[in-house]
């Protein structure tokens, strides 16, 4: 998948939620900052173990879950 190494799943940690590096830090808790306008500076300052590439990789991450799949239906 895109070759994200920073972002792990471990269901004993946040019950399997895609998580930065094994820590408690949700990948949709970083996206929601973003998405809310957080500058990443001031992500970075209130997550002192967070680094800039975990927040591209879970940008990254987000776009690969929302790429739009499309399958025809078909009529009975």
């Amino acid at each position: 998948m895109l070759g994200l190494d920073r972002v792990t799943f471990n269901p004993s940690i946040m019950g399997g939620q895609a998580c930065i590096r094994g820590m408690r830090i949700p990948v949709s808790l970083v996206v929601n900052l973003v998405a809310n306008s957080k500058p990443v500076a001031e992500i970075l300052e209130e997550y002192p173990d967070l680094e800039p590439e975990d927040i591209r990789q879970s940008l990254l991450y987000a776009a690969w879950l929302t790429q739009e799949r499309v399958y025809p239906f078909k009529s009975a």
